[in-house]
């Protein structure tokens, strides 16, 4: 396997500690990129990743942590005490989605599982949760080799169910943080697919936005389509309801602060000639303040139920609006935690492979673990995937780039996971302070 030597041994202004990083990591690099296509070749969905929660333990211990397994569920969590000082949280994700892979790497996924619901589904690592967990692991082995480097206490753990935003609050109900050492600073990294390897990306504040899913059941009278004026047409009423809300974010919420509500599905009516009884919508609601969260629903309940007394419904055929309870709260990333991040990162990477990143309205259950009573400080950074060139093109020709969750979607692993654990390994260093 040809290494990556000019992105490892580059950097003259790098760090004494990234020197060490360096030389460790030159020799750990090919096993790392094998455990990546290990990882990438068998994925496992959410609520079912047995074997890679087993092989990230096995990972954990080998590196002299102490691990616990089935924490909350898949969840696992590593251990490694080095005198006294700071505790620090390091977080990958296991889960994989359910897509079908079309990248045509030779590694590629080609598995098939049945779903929670009996169907068969092609699984595939399309969010890059398997470039994390070999960050993770590179890291969790660089740091118990620079044990002499660093005093305090690593709490490494591994969470299921990223892709359900049920993992962290599973974990946490477990007693994350009370059955192991708390934590002072909790970090974590995210692939993007925008952005070159050998870079990361850093967001001060709101990095990603609270999620909830919504389902509304209109209700209706059905009757022959000839003969509308018997019936209450839930296929109209639907309709007008779909057009109302967009309302919402245009003249309810305040400009500049971001929201989204979208209607992703419609489904109603059997054939063309008959007025059904039921239409549901499905909706996916974006936002970052708390206020604004709480605003978009309770306006969805008040537009709903003004559409429905506006069609004449009968109170027994009023909408209803179902608020999933699967919801994700938005990531604050601590920005004097960020400001630290960056430092470290930049005295590892060099100033100009430390990015800036806007926020976006994806979601990170990551988010949970800052929003206990401890208020812990959290950051998150993004780390790119992609080969330089194939950025610049694609900025040059105004196209983009296969997004996470696309079935085309494909890190260049061996840098990639070069920069996750230098970025990470430099970060837990730094916060975790000299010897």
């Amino acid at each position: 396997m040809k290494l990556l030597l000019p992105l490892l041994l580059s950097a003259s202004l790098v760090s004494a500690a990234d020197a060490d990083v360096q030389t460790l990591l030159k020799a750990e690099i090919p096993s790392l990129v094998s455990l990546y296509r290990e990882l990438h070749a068998g994925p496992e969905l959410s609520m079912h990743e047995v074997e890679t929660a087993a092989r990230i333990a096995r990972e954990l211990r080998a590196a002299g942590f102490e691990v616990t397994e089935k924490v909350g569920g898949n969840g696992l969590v590593g251990v490694l005490k080095n005198g006294e000082g700071p505790v620090i949280l390091v977080r990958t994700d296991l889960d994989a989605l359910p897509v079908k892979e079309q990248t045509g790497a030779p590694y590629a996924s080609t598995k098939v599982v049945k779903d929670d619901l009996g169907r068969e589904v092609n699984v595939m690592h399309a969010c890059g949760h398997d470039i994390h967990m070999t960050s993770f692991v590179g890291t969790a082995r660089l740091l118990a080799r620079l044990r002499p480097q660093w005093r305090g206490t690593l709490v490494m753990i591994g969470q299921h169910a990223e892709e359900r935003v049920l993992g962290a609050r599973l974990m946490l109900r477990a007693g994350l943080f009370s059955r192991f050492p708390r934590p002072d600073k909790a970090v974590a990294l995210h692939c993007a697919s925008d952005i070159p390897h050998g870079t990361i990306g850093i967001v001060e504040g709101y990095a990603l936005a609270n999620v909830d899913s919504v389902e509304i059941v209109v209700k209706g009278v059905g009757g022959h389509g000839s003969m509308p004026h018997l019936t209450k047409d839930p296929v109209v009423l639907a309709s007008h309801i779909v057009l109302a809300l967009q309302t919402i974010v245009s003249r309810e919420v305040r400009p500049g602060d971001p929201a989204v509500v979208t209607v992703g599905s419609i489904h109603g009516g059997t054939k063309s000639n008959i007025i059904s009884d039921e239409v549901r919508l499905q909706l996916t609601l974006r936002s970052y303040k708390t206020e604004t969260r709480k605003h978009l629903i309770e306006s969805i309940r008040r537009i709903v139920k003004a559409q429905a007394e506006s069609a004449g419904m009968p109170p027994e055929k009023m909408p209803e609006v179902i608020v999933s309870d699967d919801q994700a709260p938005a990531l604050y990333n601590q920005p004097a935690l960020c400001a630290e991040v960056r430092k470290l990162c930049e005295a590892a990477l060099g100033e100009s492979n430390v990015l800036t990143r806007e926020p976006v309205m994806g979601a990170e259950d990551f988010a949970e673990y800052g929003l206990t009573k401890e208020k812990v400080p959290l950051c998150m950074f993004w780390l790119g995937t992609q080969a330089p060139e194939a950025v610049e093109e694609a900025r040059a020709k105004g196209v983009t780039l296969p997004s996470l969750h696309s079935p085309y979607f494909k890190p260049v692993p061996e840098p990639t996971i070069i920069t996750g654990v230098r970025a990470m390994t430099a970060t837990v260093l730094g916060l975790l302070g000299k010897s």
